[in-house]
């Protein structure tokens, strides 16, 4: 079991938390304005940086919290192999820890893969990669918690409804490179973004959702980035899924009846 800690290493610890947040606080904890330029710019200039690019191919590890009866929560992973064409491919690799999926977008048609239970479902796809994601979602609630860096306007989605946005510092421990921290935050969220100071490419998102009573977090941390490199063809087609039982693109849950079933 772990032991308390002794007065010393919390004294250590207090210590640290006291420098952290006179190297970090100051930003933060002082009154600024709404929405601080500095931060503004920061997004701005990643969300240029990806929009700019012809083709974007990232490692997506995600980790979600799950509550407890004990109270505390787990912690959960999700890796996802990411390949995006502009304006109408994708690619969505998932291979675990949780059930492996994969999601093809051609530019014609939408394709939810399940390896394991050799299922798959199939959809008309749309003229972008937006609105692609949006049908996926309203249909079939496949929700990809990367989406912010695959639209074609990156700032446009982070800044919908923002109220907040402030400069907290620099890091030189997350993604190997040295990053600008933002947090940003509008009435559902509340997300902080590490974002690389020099090639302007996320690292690290991670968000709280305002309306979860329970403060679950949510956490990405981008690696492997190639923009602009040749995608080989038959990226977002999958031989294995053309023989795959096909399921309707529909949502997992159960739907209430529509009123002409009645």
């Amino acid at each position: 079991m772990i032991k308390k800690p002794s007065p010393r290493l919390a004294l250590l610890v207090a210590l640290g938390v006291f420098l952290t947040g006179t190297a970090y606080g100051a930003t933060a904890a002082s009154k600024p304005v709404p929405l601080a330029p500095r931060a503004i710019e920061i997004l701005k200039a990643m969300s240029a940086r990806l929009a700019a690019a012809k083709t974007v191919t990232f490692t997506a590890v995600t980790t979600d919290e799950s509550p407890t009866h004990l109270g505390p929560p787990l912690t959960y992973s999700t890796l996802s192999e990411v390949t995006l064409q502009r304006p109408d491919k994708l690619r969505i690799i998932s291979p675990g820890d949780g059930p492996a999926s994969e999601f093809y977008v051609d530019g014609k048609t939408m394709l939810a893969f399940s390896p394991k239970e050799n299922f798959v479902a199939i959809a008309n796809a749309l003229p972008t990669i937006d609105a692609s994601l949006k049908a996926a979602y309203d249909t079939a609630a496949i929700y990809f918690p990367f989406t912010d860096v695959l639209v074609a306007d990156p700032y446009k989605d982070l800044a919908e409804g923002l109220k907040r946005a402030f400069y907290i510092g620099q890091s030189r421990l997350v993604g190997g490179t040295t990053t600008d921290m933002v947090a940003i935050a509008n009435d559902r969220v509340f997300v902080q973004i590490w974002i690389g100071a020099e090639d302007k490419l996320p690292r690290r998102m991670r968000a709280l959702f305002l309306t979860d009573s329970a403060r679950l977090r949510h956490e990405v941390d981008f690696s492997n980035w190639k923009l602009d490199s040749p995608v080989p063809a038959g990226t977002f087609a999958s031989t294995r899924a053309a023989s795959a039982k096909r399921v309707p693109f529909a949502r997992p849950d159960p739907q209430p009846p529509s009123k002409s079933s009645k």
